[in-house]
């Protein structure tokens, strides 16, 4: 329903831009055509492909394939918001936090913004990705290695999961890796048969030529230029081209960054053993590291980061509400939306960073402080009150 009900167009927004073409040659019968049009999140568009054709088979225009192909997305997050759900009730959590985590996981404002900007394919990878660490905790090995091979199929930064899946499950990790590297290729093989394999590499690793203000890098970018978009149509006043030599890091600096995080996390939390479940803070840090870093970051890349915060405060923090993901959302909201009717873009980058260094700091100190030197801290601090045990927490 939120599907046909806020979409109600998608002239010059990203869907126009990026995908309609693609799609377009699939419903008039050219397949090449559609793969060889698909940008860098092409898998996206294979596995929404079904939706699109069952459109037009029915009679619809481009506005309703438009509206079909976001459907992938908002039903993976329904499902994911039902499951959290779920096992909070299991939980005995109240009613009232119950709804907030669905609202917030479904009705986010985040979420219709990435609609209408034309990336569901976003909602559909954040879902697969919290998905497969879930599937994981849950000591589900194959079902874990395929939301995660799906994850990474359709948009190239759920590779930052593959460690927190892999620290979730408890054996057969190599296994798991194997099948979700060969889901990921059979979803790509498509793809690669249309276009140069080189072409959509360089198109997943390498950042583009424009700066927008909400990153760690803003003030390298150079202001004296006339920046010219990829739709060959000059930016406003405030972008910014960046350094030559950044472009080509800082997309693999972010998916590198799982490496020593995960590692990190191993050797951390190796003598408590906390539940699986506490890996979704390690995968929420991650994300926002992505944001921090990409010089291309817009208001839905956000999304995943407060999903996976959402999915941590709601199953492993049983006492609170999850303030986190309500405050991450406020505040990205009010960054990326209302900022810049106010703020120069220097400012607007300086609110960003703001925030979201502190919010990483923060995720990082919980992800990776020993639980048991955080309770004897607390003990020592009231003698009189009774010891709190360490226990591992799921």
């Amino acid at each position: 329903m939120m599907c046909w009900l806020a979409l109600q167009g998608f002239a010059w927004s990203d869907y126009d831009v990026e995908v309609s073409a693609a799609f377009r040659s699939l419903i008039d019968g050219d397949l090449h055509g559609f793969l060889a049009q698909v940008p860098a999140y092409g898998g996206s568009l294979v596995l929404r492909a079904p939706f699109a054709s069952a459109a037009a088979a029915l009679g619809g225009g481009e506005l309703a394939v438009y509206r079909a192909v976001s459907i992938p997305g908002v039903f993976a997050l329904a499902v994911l918001g039902l499951v959290l759900v779920r096992r909070m009730g299991a939980r005995g959590r109240a009613n009232g936090a119950r709804a907030l985590v669905l609202g917030l996981c479904v009705a986010n404002p985040l979420t219709l913004r990435a609609l209408e900007i034309g990336h569901p394919e976003e909602l559909l990878c954040a879902a697969l990705a919290i998905g497969a660490v879930l599937a994981a905790a849950d000591r589900r090995a194959m079902l874990a290695a395929v939301l995660l091979g799906l994850a990474i199929a359709t948009k190239a930064w759920a590779v930052l999961a593959i460690g927190p899946v892999l620290l979730a499950l408890p054996q057969r990790r190599i296994v798991a890796l194997g099948v979700a590297g060969a889901v990921t290729l059979a979803v790509l093989a498509p793809i690669s048969l249309a276009s140069s394999p080189a072409a959509l590499a360089k198109g997943a690793s390498v950042t583009g030529q424009i700066f927008v203000p909400w990153h760690v890098f803003w003030f390298l970018g150079d202001s004296g230029h006339v920046v010219i978009g990829g739709d060959g149509l000059p930016k406003p006043d405030g972008y910014r081209v960046p350094p030559q030599w950044l472009s080509p890091l800082t997309h693999p600096l972010i998916a590198s960054l799982v490496v020593p995080l995960s590692l990190a996390w191993a050797r951390v939390r190796r003598a408590t053993q906390p539940g699986a479940e506490q890996l979704l803070l390690l995968l929420a840090l991650l994300f926002l590291l992505r944001c921090a870093l990409d010089p291309w970051n817009v208001v839905y890349y956000e999304l995943p980061f407060v999903l996976a915060l959402l999915a941590w405060e709601a199953l492993c923090r049983p006492e609170r509400l999850p303030i986190g993901a309500l405050v991450a959302t406020v505040l990205s909201w009010v960054t990326f939306e209302s900022a810049p009717n106010w703020l120069s873009p220097d400012m607007q980058s300086v609110l960003f960073v703001a925030w979201a260094l502190p919010f990483a700091a923060w995720m990082a100190r919980t992800a990776f402080g020993s639980p048991v030197a955080r309770v004897e801290r607390r003990n020592a601090s009231d003698p009189g009150r009774r010891p709190i045990a360490a226990v591992p927490q799921r």
